[in-house]
């Protein structure tokens, strides 16, 4: 202050009041004003703030982010405390205008007259395509690539299943005849062969697209043409009159499939869906055959819910009666009084994912209270063991099965209780509650090209036909696809009970051993041994159309007491053998349009087949061939 005697305090008051003016002055002015007034208004835009973000004023109408003032922030680098923050003004953006394409828009002139084309299948037409009839994998009307008219489509599907069988199966020789001397014994020549021909032509006429929903309407007929011709070394094995001879030739014309499919609804946007079919129709209670797989006539209501992941059956079956000898239908008999009730569920991916289980309540009540013989003349109701007595019967199968995977497992599994009562039960005569069950599982494992399988299965067995209670399983109609399916001698061929008239231990196609008549015209038969096997088995894709598969199944009866009474024979053993098979199949076009195979298998007959048939090991040789378009 002593080197500038200038800035006295007089003076420093005069530079005081010029500021105070000043501060006033610029107060006062408009621009100050209008940016004391504007600075409440800013908004300060923070990407990472979720409120800015959601903000609906963030967005112009053309689609460009507004111009946003931001904060910047000046933190103390060792408290962290926010010492400033000072409003920055983004940069203003530059919205480029739409573009548009350079080539101008046509006039109406410029636009040519519409060409209808009935539907987008004729599309395919227009690209050169033929239709060949004979040709199932390129464009055909006659497989259902195109409509024939509208909506509506025809599928033609045939079938050529031929069966060339050379067997030993036991065989009795005739009570009152027999075709050679000295042949006089209960058991006569057991070489057999066979040969069977089916043709089935499988007619569809659909209304609708049936890509992603059921057809509006499915008009099916199936009539299957046979041939078979059988040939044995006794009489009276081939008709009930000795004066026919060893061998048969017979035809038939079997109507498999005749009914309409009505589409009543759809329940979800995802085509979940009720149907109504009515007329004879295939159906299988389960997914490998036990109980009952057959084509009956019925009302059959079904379909789905929850995206298909439950599916429904609620259906009336009447059996047929059957040709005796192709077991096809015969439509010339009338309906026998044999009803099916059957009410099932399907609950897809339970308990787990790939896995399919089914719940089922199946009711079969029987009245058939008149004599019947087979086209043979041989009696079918009522079976000729016991007291030959007309039956009747009401049965209620409760039944859980599943089929799925359990990562690596595969597993099939079946379980089923028969309750219910018969009156005039075959040994006793009289009223018998029937207790019975059924249960088995196949899992099965892939290791690469190879699957290795493993069998169970048991139905019980009565151990005292005269006390009141029926607990032998026996099912409606079985057809298994089990544990070698008919590649298996025990599962293929039916064995006669001999000295029990005419009645077989086991059926054809069939792994219980019932006591029937035959599964074509007999009755249920809870009176029976039951059965017992234990498997193994091997499939071994050795190329893309070449399969071979080995099968080992032991074979018991669960109890003997039934067969000790129908035979008037004490001890009878309770082993039956193991059976072994072997099968080649060979697909040449690697599709299911040619098919071929070859099977052999032998039994090796146990102590409990021997008491009764004799020390032999039986064996059949079977050729098969199916050709499909």
């Amino acid at each position: 202050m002593a080197n500038h005697p200038a800035l006295t305090m007089p003076a420093l008051a005069g530079f005081s009041a010029l500021g105070l003016v000043l501060l006033l002055g610029a107060a006062a002015s408009p621009g100050v004003a209008w940016a004391q007034e504007r600075e409440p208004d800013l908004v300060y835009c923070d990407d990472l703030d979720p409120r800015d973000r959601a903000r609906s004023t963030r967005r112009r109408a053309g689609g460009s982010n507004r111009d946003c003032t931001y904060r910047e922030v000046t933190v103390d680098e060792e408290t962290g405390e926010v010492l400033r923050e000072t409003p920055v003004a983004a940069a203003p953006r530059t919205v480029l205008p739409r573009r548009y394409s350079s080539i101008p828009r046509p006039t109406a002139e410029q636009y040519v007259e519409l060409v209808p084309i009935p539907d987008r299948w004729r599309i395919v037409d227009s690209l050169g395509y033929e239709d060949n009839w004979w040709d199932p994998y390129n464009q055909n009307t006659i497989k259902g690539d195109k409509p024939i008219h509208d909506d509506w489509f025809f599928n033609v599907t045939a079938i050529s299943d031929s069966v060339l069988e050379l067997r030993e199966v036991p065989t009795p020789v005739g009570g009152q005849s027999t075709g050679d001397p000295g042949s006089l014994d209960v058991l006569g020549a057991t070489e057999q062969h066979l040969f069977n021909q089916n043709l089935a032509v499988e007619l569809v006429y659909y209304k609708g697209d049936t890509v992603f929903r059921p057809p509006d309407w499915e008009y099916r007929f199936t009539p299957v043409f046979n041939y078979n011709y059988t040939e044995l070394d006794e009489i009276l094995g081939v008709n009930a009159d000795p004066g026919e001879g060893r061998t048969r030739n017979d035809n038939h014309v079997g109507i498999q499939a005749a009914f309409v499919d009505k589409h009543l609804r759809d329940v979800s946007d995802r085509y979940d869906f009720d149907s109504i079919r009515v007329g004879i129709q295939p159906f299988s209670s389960d997914f490998r055959g036990f109980l009952f797989q057959d084509a009956p006539f019925g009302v059959r209501l079904f379909g789905t819910r929850d995206n298909n992941r439950f599916q429904y059956n609620l259906a009336w079956f009447r059996r047929m009666e059957k040709d005796t000898n192709s077991g096809l239908n015969d439509v010339s008999e009338s309906l026998r009084d044999d009803d099916v009730f059957v009410a099932n569920l399907y609950w897809q991916d339970f308990p787990r994912l790939g896995f399919f289980s089914q719940a089922s309540l199946i009711y079969n009540r029987n009245r058939e209270d008149e004599v019947f013989y087979d086209t043979n003349d041989f009696i079918q109701r009522p079976a000729s063991i016991g007291e030959e007595r007309l039956r009747e019967y009401d049965v209620y199968y409760l039944g859980y099965n599943g089929d799925g995977h359990f990562g690596r497992v595969n597993l099939t599994t079946s379980f089923y209780v028969a309750l219910g009562e018969e009156k005039d039960a075959v040994f006793s005569g009289r009223e018998s509650d029937i207790e019975a069950f059924f249960f088995a599982a196949e899992p099965s494992m892939d290791f690469d090209w190879i699957r290795a399988r493993l069998s169970f299965l048991y139905a019980s067995g009565d151990d005292d036909p005269f006390d009141g209670k029926s607990t032998g399983f026996d099912a409606i109609f079985e057809n298994p696809q089990f544990a070698g399916a008919d590649t298996s001698y025990y599962i293929r061929q039916g064995l006669p009970l001999i000295g029990g008239g005419r009645v077989a231990l086991s059926q054809r196609n069939g792994v219980l051993n019932s006591l029937r008549s035959s599964k074509e015209h007999g009755q249920s038969n809870f009176t029976n041994p039951g059965v017992l096997l234990l498997g193994g088995g091997v499939d071994m894709d050795l190329l893309p159309e070449l399969r071979l598969s080995f099968n080992a199944n032991y074979l018991a009866f669960a109890e003997t007491e039934v067969l000790e009474v129908a035979r008037q024979q004490a001890n009878v053993d309770s082993e039956i053998g193991i059976d072994l098979s072997a099968a080649v199949i060979w697909r040449p076009f690697m599709s299911q349009n040619v098919v071929v195979r070859l099977s052999y298998a032998q039994l090796l007959s146990g102590q409990g087949y021997q008491d009764l048939f004799g020390d032999e090991d039986p064996y059949s040789l079977l050729c098969n061939v199916i050709l499909t378009f």
